[in-house]
């Protein structure tokens, strides 16, 4: 899909994929009413009533939440996200704790595959 956006309408100089009538950068009011639009496109009415992809950074916040969960390396995860591991702990405390029971799973198996 970027790829096909890109080959349709370029990218701005500065190589932002999106931008205003005017090349110029969108506006918070410009994004707010787009993503309205397509949420109203895409979700159901009860799942409009809800805070599900109320904002665009919901779905950052999904992604990393799901990264974490799945087990991915929590240097890889801030790296991926664009953050320094001191934020993701901040941010994503939450997420990470309560994992030693598959952390010990991980050692046990590191053992088993040495012996």
């Amino acid at each position: 899909m970027v790829r096909a956006h890109i080959a349709r309408l370029g990218v701005a100089p500065d190589g932002r994929l999106f931008r205003a009538v005017r090349g110029g950068r969108l506006t918070s009011n410009e994004y707010s009413e787009v993503w309205s639009e397509a949420r109203k496109a895409v979700l159901s009415e009860q799942e409009l009533r809800t805070a599900l992809a109320e904002v665009p950074y919901s779905l950052r916040h999904a992604a990393i939440s799901l990264w974490i969960k799945s087990g991915m390396d929590p240097v890889e995860a801030a790296y991926r996200a664009g953050h320094s591991l001191a934020v993701l702990y901040r941010f994503y405390a939450k997420l990470l704790k309560g994992g030693s029971a598959a952390a010990n799973r991980l050692v046990e198996l590191g053992l088993r595959a040495e012996e």
